[in-house]
């Protein structure tokens, strides 16, 4: 069986760190594992190609591959996974659907697909379509890489299988190009007889295509007209894989993540507060400025309408939420902060518990997720894979995403306390979050600054 054959070596799930607190190797969680965090940018960028038989899917992959060239691209085919035939099932082939979901053995696409996410090789079996069972001694070895292309008529249709992706297409070909094209191939490559392939094209293919696969298409990022024939469409994904594979990783696998832009500005900064014999003025002063940068970034992912202000005095309600231990101690919030833009500010975003409570609380109080944008100096990637996972439609805004968490459960490489270190104190007070409520609605004249936070309006 393919689950006996799968080459997957089991990843180390021991939290390593230098004297200096660098991560070494290990496992943020049983979801997300990474190897070396030298290696991060290793997290592939997976696309899905999906579309009837015959639609050209193999010719966009393959066009894909060639411009990806200085990149380590692999190529998975769904038709790797189809089960094999039992006897009963081989003697009445023809009435056999090849086309329906059952068909493929998801739960092994799904290993393979965690494995190679992984960073870890895998050995992928190969289908013989003439004799209707998987190659018991023939193996495709598939690497770690940065792109993998995941290629197959149904690989929309199971929600799991979906969530791995980064990208999906769907090409989308004339029904009778692709009968022919499917004719073509079947009698040349397979040994079928035309009228075979005619008939089980009428009885299953073109059925399965109405009832399985075209309904996948409103799942897809990018719907792909004439398939490979459509140079200008490939030219336009390619150029944006590109950029998604110079981006930080976790920015390829969640798009609601933002970091600002690494100058040598910011990265001088970083350096001061992260210093620990930084004088507090000075840190104070350097973490002002990353924080505004970080908070212009944030108000620029806000709605916004060209108005005119022409009054100049006014005032912005702020809302002080004190967290400890993951206990709400104490809340006050405006009763139309449903209406609102809400912007949740915590310094450095490590485990993600305490921003969960906040988010839910403003979640509870009828704020709209979408609405929600969190902004912090620094995030841990385990902050960011369980307030992600948890809220997809809020966003984070960083200055810098690091390491990762130590035994302790703090960030490393990090800044050590930032509330001791901003406000000169060393005793253990609650964790403080502050939500700057956005008004939607005015009702009392305010300076132009202020209209643009007020109103959520930019």
């Amino acid at each position: 069986m393919l689950r006996d054959k799968l080459s997957k070596p089991k990843p180390e799930r021991i939290m390593k760190t230098t004297k200096d607190g660098h991560l070494v190797n290990g496992l943020y969680n049983d979801e997300y594992p990474v190897t070396k965090h030298k290696g991060a940018n290793r997290v592939p960028f997976i696309i899905g190609v999906a579309g009837g038989t015959a639609s050209g899917k193999t010719t966009v992959c393959n066009m894909i591959i060639q411009q990806l060239h200085d990149h380590r691209v692999v190529l998975v085919n769904q038709d790797s996974f189809y089960r094999g035939l039992t006897s009963e099932e081989k003697a009445k082939v023809g009435d056999y659907n090849f086309d329906h979901p059952d068909a493929f053995d998801t739960e092994q696409l799904l290993e393979c697909l965690e494995t190679l996410k992984a960073n870890q090789p895998i050995n992928i079996p190969e289908y013989d379509f003439k004799r209707h069972q998987r190659c018991t001694d023939k193996f495709r070895k598939v690497n770690a890489s940065d792109v993998i292309i995941l290629e197959g008529i149904l690989i929309f249709h199971d929600v799991r299988v979906r969530e791995f992706m980064n990208m999906k297409i769907f090409v989308d070909t004339d029904a009778d190009v692709r009968l022919a094209r499917r004719i073509r191939r079947d009698t040349l490559e397979r040994g079928r007889d035309v009228n075979g392939v005619i008939e089980q094209y009428g009885k299953f293919v073109k059925p399965a295509f109405d009832d399985f696969v075209l309904p996948t298409k409103k799942y897809a990022d990018v719907i792909l007209p004439r398939g490979g024939d459509n140079h200008v469409a490939i030219d336009l994904i390619v150029q944006h894989i590109r950029t998604k594979l110079g981006q930080h990783d976790l920015r390829k696998i969640y798009p609601n993540v933002f970091v600002i832009q690494s100058t040598f500005q910011v990265r001088g900064m970083h350096t001061l507060i992260r210093d620990q014999d930084t004088k507090k003025h000075d840190f104070v002063f350097y973490s002002d400025r990353l924080i505004r940068l970080v908070v212009e970034h944030g108000l620029g992912h806000l709605p916004f309408t060209e108005r005119i202000n022409i009054c100049w005095s006014g005032f912005l309600q702020t809302t002080l939420w004190c967290i400890h231990n993951k206990e709400l101690i104490y809340e006050k919030l405006p009763r139309d902060i449903a209406e609102r833009h809400v912007l949740l500010m915590d310094p450095i975003l490590g485990t993600g518990n305490s921003a969960i409570q906040a988010i839910l609380l403003l979640l509870q109080k009828g704020v709209p997720e979408s609405h929600i944008i969190f902004l912090n100096l620094i995030s841990a990637p385990e902050g960011i894979h369980a307030v992600c996972k948890k809220f997809p439609l809020l966003k984070i805004v960083t200055s810098e995403i690091d390491a990762g968490l130590n035994d302790e459960f703090r960030v490393v490489p990090g800044m050590g306390e930032f509330g001791d270190r901003y406000f000169g104190t060393d005793d253990d007070g609650p964790e403080q979050m502050y939500m700057f409520p956005i008004e939607t609605k005015s009702s009392q004249a305010q300076s132009p600054a202020l209209e643009i936070l007020s109103n959520g309006k930019r």
